[in-house]
Order: structure tokens, then C-alpha cells, then sequence
């Protein structure tokens, strides 16, 4: 029983580490994906300004979570890790190319300025649709036998991880606008607001049919949530309906106009969107760790392993926390129309 609970313990600060990677990163991300859409190369720099003070810091718990599944899960990265291969090397090529292209966009010469400015964007694009086709190829399952996994390189590539990917960048894309509500002033400010208006109407519709597309995954999610083609289980699916509603609704307030200033809130509803997708992720997969095949407590380390990494991340997690909120905090100000990275 005691393994047990800690098992859900590294299940929960796991998932609790990608989530937070995928709020915190997702936006800066999304600032790259809508860096085609700026009007010139001076709104493109205050773009840039927006995300410079945090946006390497946010990918500290993409480490957290991919280390954390290594060592407190060796059987599930095991089973994962080569089924994924080639997503996540694309996705870490993807982010070491972008992270350099931001640099160098700022320092670089000036004759090569276009050319970082179309990496940046391009390493951001990149990036998310990599992560689209590891949560895609996540949800749909993996090809195990005895554990080990025995299906082929591209077993991840489906129409359904396809449609995973590209909701995932306008998903990115919608933090990225929201950020920018918040962080930028003058005729950028504007133009955001008009990003975030129609990126709500499109994340929407991507959510509604990923959540359709992963009914069809595996016979006990449609149980689960009490629908499929030709029948609806009233019962379960009132019991859930309120995740589904929950998310309309935060679309249609990110969809309307706001009124006020720093407007925060439209961030935060991007934020809320995403948890509410999180959880019916959760709700849809509980309680395996490796969709279908394993549980928390199946794919876990010894007892002794996971209560040692334990006191090792108990007194570091609040301290990561503690640095990134008064980062945040100490950056809040918006950034005029004249800033820019240096």
C-alpha cells in the first residue's frame, strides 16, 4: 500500500511538471508560432521583448517531468521512450534550434536577421507539432509485449496523433496571443486581441475533435465517457459533461472583448482551457501511466528509490517555484512598442 501511494505521488508531480511546462512554455512557444503574423520586424522585436526574461527558465519543467518519468518510472519511459523516439529528438533538435536562433536574432549580424527571425519561428512551429505527435502517439497506446515495446519506429504517425499536433499549435498559439494581451502595449496590443478572437473559435474546434478522436482510441474511454456512434449512456455522460461545458465556455469568454487593463484574465481562461483539456485527459486514460497497458504503481521503482527521489524533490520544488514567481513578477511591466531584446 505504501508503494502504492508513492507511486501516485511521482504520477502526481509529474503530470503536475508537464502541465506547468506546457502553460508556462506553451506561450512563448506560441509567441514564435505567431511570429510570421507581426506586421514587421519592430513588432516582431517586441514580441521577442515579451518572452526574453522567461522563456528558457519555462522549459525547467520539461526536465522535471522527462527525468522524473526516468527515474520514477523506468518500466513506462522503457515502454515509451522508443516508441516516441523520433517525435522527441525532433522536438529536442526543434528547441535547441530555436533556442539559438533567439539569440542570434538579437546579436547576430545584421544581414542574417531574417534568417534567425524565420528559425525562430520555424524551431517554435517545429517544437509543438513534435509534442502534438508525442501526446497523440501517448494517447492512442503503444505496441508492448512482455513489457518491452515491439512495435515499429513510426507506430506514433496516425491520423489521429496528425490532428493531436496541429490542435496542439493553435493551442500554443492561443497562449502565445494571450501573452501578448498581457505583456504588450500600442498597435502589437491591438493586433493580439484580434489573434486571441479567432484562435478561440479554432482551438475550440480542434479540442471538439481531438476529444471525439480519442473516444474511438480504446473501448474503455467511450465507457468511460458514456458515448460512442450509436449509443449515449446518459448516466456517465452527465457525470463528465461538465468538463466539455466548462470548456466552451472559456472559449466564448476569450472570444469576446475585454475591457480593463493589464488583462491578465484572457491568459489565465487560456490556462483554465488547458487544465480542463489535462483533466479530460486524465479522466479518459485513468489510471494508467502507459495507456492501456500500465498503472502508476505497475511501472514504478523499488519503494526505496521512489522514497528517496522524494526527499531529494520535496525541498527543491518549492524553491523552483519561489524563483520562477519572482521572476514573473519582477518582469510583469508590459513592453512598449519600442523594445526590444538585447
Amino acid at each position: 500500500m505504501f508503494g502504492l501511494e508513492l507511486s501516485m505521488i511521482w504520477a502526481v508531480l509529474i503530470a503536475v511538471a508537464v502541465f506547468l511546462y506546457v502553460a508556462l512554455d506553451g506561450f512563448d512557444l506560441g509567441v514564435g508560432i505567431l511570429f510570421p503574423f507581426a506586421k514587421d520586424a519592430k513588432e516582431r522585436d517586441q514580441m521577442q521583448a515579451a518572452i526574453a526574461p522567461v522563456w528558457d527558465g519555462n522549459e525547467t519543467w520539461l526536465v522535471l517531468g522527462g527525468g522524473g518519468l526516468f527515474a520514477a518510472f523506468p518500466k513506462a519511459y522503457g515502454a515509451l521512450m522508443p516508441a516516441l523516439y523520433v517525435p522527441i529528438t525532433l522536438m529536442l533538435i526543434a528547441l535547441i534550434f530555436r533556442g539559438v536562433a533567439f539569440e542570434f536574432r538579437a546579436h547576430g549580424r545584421e544581414r542574417g536577421r531574417k534568417w534567425w527571425t524565420v528559425a525562430f519561428s520555424a524551431g517554435s512551429i517545429a517544437a509543438a507539432l513534435s509534442q502534438g505527435f508525442v501526446l497523440g502517439g501517448f494517447i492512442q497506446g503503444v505496441n508492448l509485449a512482455d513489457g518491452q515495446f515491439a512495435g515499429g519506429p513510426l507506430d506514433w504517425l496516425t491520423p489521429f496523433s496528425i490532428l493531436v499536433a496541429i490542435s496542439l499549435v493553435a493551442g500554443y498559439a492561443l497562449l502565445g496571443g494571450c501573452w501578448l494581451v498581457f505583456k504588450t502595449q500600442g498597435e502589437l496590443y491591438e493586433r493580439a486581441r484580434g489573434w486571441v478572437k479567432q484562435l478561440a473559435v479554432l482551438t475550440a474546434l480542434a479540442m471538439g475533435a481531438v476529444s471525439l478522436g480519442t473516444l474511438g482510441v480504446d473501448p474503455r474511454v467511450t465507457e468511460r465517457w458514456g458515448v460512442s456512434m450509436t449509443h449515449i449512456d446518459w448516466g456517465s455522460f452527465i457525470k463528465l459533461a461538465p468538463l466539455p461545458l466548462a470548456a466552451l465556455a472559456v472559449c466564448f469568454a476569450l472570444w469576446r472583448r475585454w475591457k480593463g487593463e493589464p488583462l491578465l484574465l484572457p491568459y489565465l481562461l487560456a490556462v483554465g482551457l488547458f487544465a480542463i483539456g489535462y483533466l479530460g485527459l486524465a479522466v479518459s486514460l485513468w489510471p494508467f501511466i502507459v495507456p492501456f497497458a500500465m498503472t502508476p504503481a505497475q511501472a514504478a521503482a523499488a519503494d526505496v528509490a521512489l522514497s528517496f527521489l522524494l526527499w531529494g524533490a520535496l525541498p527543491i520544488l518549492p524553491l523552483i517555484l519561489i524563483y520562477t514567481g519572482y521572476v514573473y513578477w519582477l518582469f510583469r511591466a508590459k513592453v512598449s512598442p519600442d523594445a526590444a531584446y538585447h
